[in-house]
């Protein structure tokens, strides 16, 4: 799908949305540790400019390999629920200057835990067919049982009856994060991942590193 296609109404992306979510696959064959991990965020200026970062790591020693920021004006309205349709125009232009193919994707949002099991995260993941996952800070939808206070620990993220998550804590005793499968990936590696690219901070090196991007490139 080309900008010049891009829905304007929030009737239109969620055609969309009902169109693209049956190519959602949740096969996973990744290696247990992928050579690298490319994080994607987004910032927002006062004139709904957008500038989107990626950034791909090394997954072992979580080294930079390379990195890339696009900026844009939004092309779509604010609506909960479609901000994929915001962020995705400048996020595939970002991805498309990277030199490397990524071999994993990892959004600063979600995947199946979403209204209607089409997050960001899935989104990307069917436009690149690349392998996705997401990561939110907050709950967009859902809810859970109690989680312990160990780094690790994780419960189910359950929404109309469905598991479509997982919250996981990264840090003892810090408020947890919320993981969700987007596409070419399970929820049990999703969260493995997120495990390994935290070995410091609540959220991973990814986010935390395409943030910081993402900011610089709007001034």
């Amino acid at each position: 799908m080309h900008t010049g296609d891009w829905p304007s109404t929030a009737e239109e992306a969620l055609a969309v949305q009902e169109a693209l979510r049956g190519r959602v696959e949740l096969t996973d064959d990744l290696p247990e540790l992928p050579p690298t991990v490319t994080g994607l965020d987004v910032a927002y200026d006062e004139d709904d400019g957008i500038a989107a970062a990626v950034v791909t790591l090394e997954t072992a020693g979580l080294t930079v390999v390379e990195e890339r920021t696009h900026r844009a004006k939004a092309v779509f309205p604010y609506e909960p629920g479609l901000f994929a349709f915001r962020e995705l125009p400048p996020l595939l232009a970002a991805l498309s200057d990277l030199e490397r193919e990524p071999d994993v994707l990892v959004c600063d949002g979600h995947g199946l835990a979403h209204p209607r099991r089409f997050g960001l995260a899935c989104h990307l993941g069917v436009l690149t067919g690349r392998p996705a996952f997401g990561v939110g800070k907050t709950r967009f939808v859902g809810t859970h049982e109690p989680l312990g206070p160990a780094r690790g620990a994780s419960v189910p993220l359950v929404d109309a009856g469905e598991e479509v998550g997982a919250v996981l804590r990264t840090r003892d005793g810090v408020k947890p994060v919320y993981v969700s499968a987007g596409h070419r990936i399970g929820l049990a590696h999703a969260c493995r991942l997120t495990l390994a690219l935290t070995p410091r901070y609540r959220l991973p090196e990814t986010t935390r590193r395409a943030d910081r991007l993402s900011r610089a490139a709007l001034r």
